[in-house]
């Protein structure tokens, strides 16, 4: 699995809108060289110029590319992702419609969440009792059963922490990268070239020390605490902000683990986990 020459983390954002200062990329090639921030075009990114920048820099070099949302959301324990409503049951075909029925800007997906299919979404009291929308995946499940702590579910809407726009507009942005990467472990791993997978910048944080419930980094010697327990060198710019930080460090972890067996084959993953839900690189 060293194959790969570098290595891109992608702390990802389903804001409204069309740039979003909550998109954050970083890069780093094999060896032990420190994470480099990716310079958005116009200075912020959008969702479209990631997707553009990423099919560009896969051509470029075999690279491995990290986000950090949730491919799809659960599957396996309702026998469907959003039950009751007729949609595709399998990765890429729902990542095909949810990209088909939004139209929001810049690859968004909040109008699913709000309109299309707005009972499946927990935004507060008035949608009930918040534990019946509480439902994961299996890669989930595990994590937490591992330690990890309590992982967060697309169907929860509300808050600072929830994933749920951000992983919806992320499934947009699969489906036009379909055909020019390949998503592990929808796809394949490919013998050569480069490849997407969903990361927890969590996981990354926690392999280089950081205890639980203090992930985030925001002075330069914990940024380079956490990224000497990974094996790379300094940061010796300026400080970035929250998600800089993470892009970096989880960046740097992505070339220590993506070089262990055990992290292509969770005893878990089964075909119908690998084509309906995915799995979270990193979660064993």
């Amino acid at each position: 699995m060293t194959r790969f020459g570098r290595f891109a983390a992608i702390d990802w954002s389903g804001a409204k809108g069309a740039r979003h200062k909550g998109i954050a990329v970083a890069l780093c090639e094999a060896g032990d060289a420190v994470p480099r921030l990716v310079a958005a075009p116009g200075g912020i990114w959008s969702r479209q110029a990631v997707a553009d920048w990423l099919v560009g820099a896969g051509r470029q070099a075999p690279t491995l590319f990290g986000f950090d949302f949730s491919f799809a959301p659960p599957f396996v324990a309702r026998g469907g992702y959003l039950p009751g409503d007729r949609v595709p049951e399998d990765g890429p075909g729902f990542w095909a419609y949810v990209d088909a029925i939004c139209e929001d800007a810049d690859l968004g997906a909040a109008s699913l969440l709000e309109v299309a299919h707005r009972r499946h979404f927990y935004f507060g009291k008035a949608d009930g009792v918040k534990a019946a929308f509480m439902h994961n995946r299996v890669c989930e499940a595990r994590y937490k059963a591992g330690g990890g702590g309590k992982p967060s579910t697309v169907y929860d809407a509300i808050g600072a922490a929830q994933v749920a726009k951000a992983s919806f507009a992320g499934m947009r942005m699969l489906h036009h990268l379909r055909g020019k990467l390949p998503v592990w472990p929808f796809d394949p791993l490919p013998d050569a070239g480069s490849a997407v997978v969903e990361i927890y910048t969590s996981i990354a944080a926690r392999a280089a020390g950081r205890p639980k419930g203090r992930s985030k980094m925001r002075d330069a010697a914990a940024l380079n605490e956490a990224l000497a327990a990974l094996g790379s060198a300094a940061h010796d710019g300026p400080m970035p902000d929250d998600h800089g930080a993470d892009a970096i460090v989880t960046a740097a972890w992505m070339r220590r683990a993506a070089a262990e067996p055990a992290m292509w084959k969770p005893a878990m993953l089964t075909a119908q986990i690998a084509r309906t839900e995915g799995w979270t690189f990193g979660v064993i």
